[in-house]
């Protein structure tokens, strides 16, 4: 089957198709773009073209009969909650029964739905014109139209790709896509305990609430902008900390392990593996557990004739310097291994060199081990650091943020802005401004992954390794 008298090149933009196919379509195409379809049904193409036409029908009526409705809502996000069905006589007095009418969150869902919707159907018009005009080229050129049973076999040979995606791709809209555009809509709202549906209405509140995280002047004894900037210099500090210290201090025992006289390596190694087999959140559990103000450690201190220490609800430095520590005793195995095998790759005649031109131990690690390292792993560390940021489980299985402190808008010392978003979510339903947060988080964690993985040597001079 030729296809060469097809105008419309597949590797053009579907863009770039629409618009050569209106600007050479003539009247069929053009017409085609008010009732989708009609081009396929009239060149012989009659199935497609009458399924085209449904579903123009049923984008139709799912305007007026739903969508109308709620787009209508949508700058408002509703104007009545609650209204008056009837009356129940109680003790001889009458109980107003009310019912909800508007509920605004239901009302940004929906419309949220409603625009996905839209654009799905966008992109089948946008389809449709475009195959429109190919029917019309191969109608022209005495070519006999194409089954709607070839079609469809195409989805099992050449196109099968579409046919295996289409539903993780349905999945990933439906439950990662649509809910994270509507968190992401709360945050211009003023939806917070004051304004819960579907007793109360929230309406559009614009940047007001980033207004106030970055309001830098506010004065009082506690505002969101100053703790905004402690918890995200912490968040950066315990990133930092719980990135590069575990992988140093995992890299130096990995080299422990593997040098030459070190007896049991597989003993040694098998140890740490075990310590991995051990579910993070366990061991995290634990170790708050016996390090609480009555756990098993503050026990032993007192009958030895020591003070107690608080690790998780004394100072706030005490409580960091702790977390940082259980995550470098959960982590560093982790590192061990990874940095093992690479260990093993370096070639060995580069230390032979080293050696024979004088070089310590400490010169051949600042420079043969670490460059070698850094270029192979600079990836995996700005994985690890970006997920440090939203680490949430190691700080809030072990302080749960503690210590807490007033001058902190509900948030404690050991915080991070995850675990002060899911405060602020979970506990004071603030839901605009843990969206808020969220969205700077993302801001944040993109702009460093992607600034720092541009600059490293693993993207530079990624041609020279070997």
């Amino acid at each position: 089957m030729a296809t060469t008298t097809i105008g419309v090149k597949k590797k053009t933009s579907l863009f770039a198709q629409l618009w050569e196919s209106i600007c050479k379509g003539g009247v069929l195409v053009w017409l085609s773009c008010l009732f989708m379809g009609l081009g396929l049904i009239l060149k012989g193409q009659v199935i497609k073209g009458i399924i085209y036409l449904l579903v123009e029908v049923a984008f139709v009526l799912f305007i007026v009969l739903f969508a109308g409705y709620y787009l209508g809502l949508l700058g408002s996000l509703g104007t009545v909650a609650e209204i008056i069905v009837g009356y129940e006589e109680f003790f001889g007095d009458l109980i107003p029964i009310y019912a909800y009418k508007h509920n605004s969150f239901q009302i940004l869902l929906f419309n949220v739905l409603i625009f996905g919707v839209i654009f799905f159907f966008v992109y089948l018009w946008m389809r449709s014109v475009v195959d429109c005009y190919k029917a019309k080229l191969r109608a022209d050129a005495g070519e006999p139209p194409i089954s709607f049973t070839s079609e469809l076999k195409t989805y099992l040979n050449s196109n099968f790709h579409v046919t295996i995606l289409a539903l993780p791709t349905i999945g990933v809209l439906a439950f990662t896509v649509f809910p994270l555009i509507t968190m992401i809509l709360l945050a211009f709202t003023n939806f917070d305990r004051a304004h819960l549906p579907p007793a109360n209405l929230f309406t559009w509140n614009g940047f007001s609430i980033f207004k106030e995280i970055f309001n830098f002047g506010a004065t009082g004894a506690v505002s969101i902008s100053a703790t905004f900037t402690r918890i995200l210099i912490w968040t950066i500090i315990w990133a930092i900390c719980a990135t590069f210290l575990n992988y140093i201090f995992g890299m130096i025992l990995a080299l422990l392990i593997n040098k030459k006289g070190i007896r049991f390596k597989k003993m040694w190694r098998t140890i740490f593996v075990t310590t991995i087999a051990v579910p993070q959140f366990v061991t995290l559990l634990l170790m708050s557990k016996i390090l609480a103000d009555e756990g098993i450690v503050n026990q032993l201190l007192i009958q030895w004739g020591f003070e107690p220490i608080k690790f998780f609800t004394g100072s706030g430095l005490t409580a960091k310097i702790t977390v940082i520590v259980i995550n470098l005793w959960v982590g560093i195995p982790y590192t061990m291994l990874m940095t093992t095998g690479i260990l093993m790759n370096i070639p060995a005649s580069l230390y032979e060199s080293a050696k024979i031109d004088g070089a310590s131990p400490f010169i051949m690690f600042v420079k043969i081990t670490m460059p070698y390292m850094l270029f192979v792993t600079t990836p995996y560390l700005i994985t690890q650091f970006i997920g440090n940021l939203n680490n949430f489980n190691v700080i809030y299985l072990l302080s749960g943020g503690n210590p807490l402190t007033s001058s902190l808008y509900y948030a404690g010392e050991t915080d991070l802005l995850i675990t002060w978003l899911y405060k602020l979510s979970l506990n004071q339903q603030m839901y605009n401004l843990a969206s808020a947060i969220g969205i700077l988080m993302f801001v944040i964690s993109a702009s460093l992954s992607l600034i720092t993985y541009n600059m490293s040597a693993s993207v530079k001079r990624e041609e020279e390794f070997q």
